[in-house]
């Protein structure tokens, strides 16, 4: 089975990108080699070179270890928190079955 391309637009790339380059900067902050990040995480080497470059491909689990080994596993919960948008239409589907 082939395995599916992860297209993304540009903008969108960028902020993969901007994810990846903050964990890089975690990682140097603590003063970690990426042979010890990788080892800690539970990944290859090469995976956490694609994280650190924002690669999309890479799975969510591999990410959020990586997170893990940083101490940074508590930022994962700040992903979709703050949901504006769904609350404005939980409340546009509220006011309409009131109106009922």
């Amino acid at each position: 089975m082939a395995t599916k391309k992860h297209i993304l637009f540009p903008k969108h790339q960028r902020l993969m990108e901007q994810v990846g380059h903050n964990i890089k900067l975690a990682r140097k902050r603590r003063k970690l080699t990426t042979i010890q990040v990788s080892e800690r995480a539970g990944i290859d080497r090469t995976t956490l070179y694609q994280i650190e470059k924002g690669n999309a491909s890479v799975s969510m689990a591999a990410y959020f270890n990586t997170l893990r080994v940083l101490g940074l596993q508590d930022d994962v919960l700040k992903l979709a928190a703050d949901d504006v948008f769904g609350r404005k239409l939980q409340d546009l589907s509220l006011m309409s079955k009131k109106d009922l």
